[in-house]
């Protein structure tokens, strides 16, 4: 499995953009998924509130490198990979782009159509909101009571997010990481505390 990136560009909120192209309506919105079962479930509801569309193309990209794209019945090569070629244009990942067409009564061509499907996904594009996130890894941290200063004081020092704390005979942190501090962070914490506290990474990971 290829490994996350460190960080992404992605959108923040749901956007949509509309315009004409020779009597044609076609409707673009962009939609911020983590995964592919919601990016599908999307491309469902999207297909029953625009039943009467004569196509519903998409694509999406996700941060781990799924990717998929469909024409939806338009001629190969006009829609879904054009709608893709502009997420890629825009370097951004964890979005699904959905460009609904509803048909005028002239067809376009094969070139002018993939430039309406491109022009739609772009726009939208540029009008959402962007945020760049950064990969953060969870995991769990176990110690005794007296390295409880070591261990508030890395966490501070690598910027490391405290999710939820339990205590005991010992005190148990869940935590995430950033990825770009991982091994610095579990490096010091071990060294410093002679190898007493126990740090499980999870498989688990979030971008923020």
């Amino acid at each position: 499995m290829k490994e996350l990136p460190s960080h992404i560009t992605t959108i923040i909120d749901k956007a949509e953009f509309q315009f004409k192209e020779k009597g044609s309506l076609f409707i673009s919105q962009v939609f911020h998924v983590q995964s592919e079962e919601t990016a599908n479930n999307i491309i469902k509801e999207t297909r029953k509130k625009y039943f009467d569309a004569t196509h519903n193309c998409y694509a999406y990209k996700l941060s781990n490198c799924a990717t998929r794209y469909s024409d939806d019945g338009e001629p190969n090569g006009t829609a879904g990979i054009r709608i893709f070629n502009a997420i890629a244009h825009e370097n951004l990942s964890n979005l699904l782009v959905i460009v609904t067409r509803y048909f005028g009564g002239t067809k376009l061509g094969v070139g002018p159509l993939g430039k309406a499907y491109y022009d739609s996904a772009i726009e939208v594009l540029k009008i959402s909101n962007k945020i760049s996130q950064q990969l953060y890894l969870h995991a769990s941290i176990q110690f005794d009571f007296e390295f409880s200063n070591l261990v508030h004081r890395m966490i501070s020092k690598f910027s490391v997010k405290i999710e939820k704390t339990q205590f005991s005979d010992f005190t148990i942190i869940e935590c995430l990481i950033p990825h770009s501090e991982r091994e610095n962070f579990v490096n010091e914490l071990t060294i410093n505390s002679l190898s007493k506290i126990k740090i499980e990474l999870t498989n688990l990971s979030r971008y923020l």
